[in-house]
């Protein structure tokens, strides 16, 4: 559809549901309005377009007349650079929404080749998101943090609640690998270990219906780094969705009911991603552009310190700024992940 007629349809679209807030009852009027508040910023970026497009044709028509001939021009050179953007913001808006762009997430990282390496640096980068998370005023708790001996995590997971969280992070998973000599090294050789990163879009009860038939639920004493007791009671509990196999452990808290509600949060993420996956390869074949596969087996990023850069592999984008990213200033990173998606859909669109 060409652009003019998808601006037509938007605005028409806009005036139905204006129509139909008039005379909806109470069960209508949430929706509508949800729809309606979704369109608006839009709305206002066609009227906007649309009155630089008659600004650019009276200009147009005012370069004849000797007296107006230099407003005219400069109006010109206004509508000049300000069209394109305006239109490239417009088709950005109109490409097809990630339903769950807007949602809070789940950050899950494991360490996985390298040992204790691994897990050491599998622990910094969970601090590492947790400061960027605390730094645009995300909330961030941890699900789960099962520490070693050595200070590293053999697994750790967070919920990071605020608006567009998904949307900001979910080009994360994926296989990060770092190259350093670690504090345990006593010939100053660098070793190469890598982490997997999973985001997860969080999933309500809506989106996953879970039947209790469905679960086997176990309980058992939580344990820490060592292998030393947490508490003396049953408080750790593992749920298996045994449809899917889909297993969740939690022992953070020392209720019972808390580490219940955790991992049911966790299995319902889990479960949620797993349909997400399922659609997204059954679409492959006609998506044109993407960031990457989506394969959380890939290696997507590395962190060489001896050289303090950090390289994206998927958009070949290199920061000289090692330590800055892993005290959580990943902004840079994130803003180009999402321009190149947005950049190849909408290559593929045209």
């Amino acid at each position: 559809m060409s652009l003019p007629a998808s601006l037509e349809r938007v605005m028409l679209r806009a005036e139905e549901l204006r129509a139909q807030l008039e005379t909806a009852d109470g069960s209508q009027i949430g929706a509508i309005s949800k729809e309606l508040s979704g369109l608006d910023p839009l709305v206002e970026k066609v009227r906007e377009y649309r009155a630089l497009e008659a600004a650019e044709a009276e200009a147009q028509a005012l370069l004849d007349d000797p007296e107006m001939r230099e407003l005219a021009e400069a109006e010109l050179l206004d509508a000049k650079h300000r069209l394109p953007k305006l239109e490239r913001e417009i088709r950005l808006m109109l490409l097809p929404k990630d339903a769950a762009d807007e949602r809070s997430a789940i950050l899950e990282i494991r360490p996985a080749a390298g040992g204790d390496e691994a897990g050491l640096f599998a622990a910094e980068l969970f601090r590492a998101y947790q400061k960027y998370a605390e730094s645009v005023g995300w909330r961030f708790t941890v699900l789960e943090y099962d520490e070693n001996e050595l200070g590293g995590i053999k697994g750790a997971s967070g919920e990071i609640e605020g608006q567009g969280v998904f949307a900001r992070l979910k080009f994360e998973s994926g296989v990060h690998r770092v190259q350093r000599v670690p504090a345990t090294e006593t010939q100053g050789r660098i070793h190469t270990s890598t982490v997997t990163v999973a985001v997860l879009a969080e999933a309500e009860e809506v989106d996953v219906r879970i039947d209790e038939k469905d679960l086997r639920i176990d309980t058992y004493r939580a344990q820490g780094a060592g292998g030393q007791h947490v508490n003396k009671t049953d408080s750790a509990v593992r749920i298996t969705h045994i449809p899917t196999g889909t297993v969740v452990a939690m022992q953070e808290e020392k209720s019972q009911h808390k580490n219940k509600a955790k991992a049911m949060k966790m299995l319902r993420a889990k479960i949620y991603d797993a349909q997400r996956q399922a659609l997204d390869s059954a679409r492959a074949a006609d998506r044109k552009g993407q960031v990457g596969t989506g394969d959380r087996s890939e290696r997507i990023r590395t962190y060489n310190f001896p050289q303090g850069r950090v390289t994206d592999h998927r958009i070949g984008l290199t920061l000289h700024k090692v330590d800055r990213v892993m005290m959580g200033e990943m902004a840079e990173i994130f803003d180009a992940l999402i321009s190149e998606d947005e950049a190849q859909r909408l290559a593929a669109e045209n």
